[in-house]
């Protein structure tokens, strides 16, 4: 199923997305909760009700609702994997604007690092870069997994067995307050800094996650693309390393890293101005488009 988060008539609701008929089956009127973060805590006996109840709820057209993040606030921060890609590894190496590597260009182990939910915005919203003082807001499209079981210590070839589904984020980044506080936090986190969406997908629609594609365009110019394939790690790794030493619960997100291309891989850096629009897609979920203030 495809679920998104919807505003109409000042209300927000669940909703389930019927592909091909830009319309969306109003699950929180059939008596489901009003927010996906709880849909996805009362795990498969939510999805069963969820199915159920999108064969006889009210169909809304699309274009009388506005689309929110799918979930709007997370419970906690959203997990994040930096250099994750080979090539972005490189370029972030390169561009000077690392400076907790230590000159190591591929990481030895995931580096994690975490967004506020209050930075989360949903498609369509603004990418507030005139609200960096840095001026160096950067973009980077990611799938990012949501977690549908609690756990600790799971091993690789039990991970799959966690995640209940995507969704697209764009990691926006103030590039200058990144480097300025030696850590990720701050730069990554400023309001409207994580756009999410269209929908989340679960995971039974997904035959095969890595063979996902990924592609960013800025202002219809492309600038990112590879396959999920392409982490240097994996789906599986990642969650084995931060339920060692956490345990993940139900509407976590993790976002698991980002391909080259992004602004500061270009000389002079390409940052997103007032004006701009970037365009993520990733197959089989959709496309998470933004402009830029």
């Amino acid at each position: 199923m495809r679920f998104v988060s919807f505003e109409k008539n000042g209300k927000t609701a669940v909703g389930c997305l019927v592909p091909h008929e830009d319309t969306i089956i109003n699950l929180t009127e059939a008596g489901l909760p009003d927010d996906l973060s709880s849909l996805v805590e009362m795990g498969d006996s939510g999805f069963t009700l969820a199915r159920k109840a999108a064969e006889t709820g009210e169909r809304i057209a699309l274009s009388d609702t506005r689309l929110l993040a799918p979930f709007p606030r997370p419970r906690r921060n959203i997990i994040c994997v930096g250099k994750n890609y080979f090539e972005h590894s490189k370029e972030f190496e390169k561009s000077g604007f690392d400076s907790t590597s230590g000159g190591q260009t591929i990481p030895d182990a995931p580096v994690i690092f975490t967004k506020a939910p209050t930075s989360v915005s949903g498609p369509g919203e603004p990418i507030p870069a005139s609200s960096d003082p840095s001026h160096s807001t950067d973009y980077e499209g990611e799938l990012a997994v949501v977690i549908g079981r609690s756990g600790r210590n799971i091993a690789k070839d039990e991970a799959f067995d966690y995640v209940c589904g995507y969704t697209i984020i764009n990691d926006v980044t103030a590039r200058n307050l990144q480097q300025l506080h030696k850590q990720w936090f701050l730069g990554k986190s400023l309001d409207g800094f994580c756009p999410m969406g269209p929908c989340f997908i679960t995971a039974d629609e997904i035959k095969d996650v890595r063979a996902l594609n990924i592609a960013t365009r800025v202002n219809g110019e492309l600038r990112q693309q590879a396959c999920v394939k392409d982490l240097i790690f994996d789906i599986p790794t990642i969650i084995e390393t931060v339920s060692s030493l956490l345990t993940i619960i139900p509407g976590d997100i993790i976002a698991t890293g980002t391909p080259a291309g992004v602004g500061i891989g270009f000389s002079p850096p390409k940052f997103l101005q007032p004006g701009d629009k970037v365009v993520i897609e990733i197959d089989h979920i959709g496309v998470l488009e933004n402009p830029v203030t």
